[in-house]
């Protein structure tokens, strides 16, 4: 029979067996484990990161150097030897290269970040590429068997 005596919580339903801060029967009454005073036995109390105890933090520590260039573009850069393979396997209509198209072929993965044509491997059939950039000798390789370039700057 139950009295207000006997009652026990449920089976599984207690995590933790003493409840801190609910006075000094309790056993974790008075600070509540806190210790005594400072920042951290406040309530509220947010460590900070990279804190280390008053000791002058790594981050500052390390010495700071170099220069990052806000302006830099990155490029997704394509070998002539990729644009030879796809013309070979028939994948460019009108042997055409657009940003877009390899951008569907999947060999570049963003279609948001400009593409750069490299003079990685030879080339020998006559393409017109339209891209954002070609390098110099990537240019004249497509030129010198009858292709175009048509850079969008």
């Amino acid at each position: 029979m139950k009295h207000i005596g006997n009652i026990s919580y449920a089976e599984g339903s207690r995590k933790r067996k003493k409840r801190i801060g609910r006075g000094s029967g309790s056993g974790h009454g008075g600070t509540s484990t806190r210790g005594h005073k400072g920042h951290q036995s406040r309530s509220g109390f947010n460590q900070g990161r990279g804190f280390e105890g008053g000791q002058m933090p790594l981050l500052r520590r390390v010495p700071k150097f170099g220069f990052t260039n806000p302006f830099r573009v990155e490029y997704q850069v394509v070998g002539l030897d990729q644009l030879q393979q796809l013309a070979e396997e028939g994948k460019l209509p009108n042997n055409t290269v657009t940003s877009e198209l390899l951008h569907s072929l999947r060999v570049v993965r963003k279609s948001t970040v400009p593409v750069k044509i490299l003079a990685n491997g030879k080339v020998t059939t006559a393409l017109t590429v339209q891209v954002d950039k070609v390098t110099e000798s990537a240019r004249k390789q497509i030129e010198s068997v009858g292709g175009k370039v048509v850079t969008n700057e």
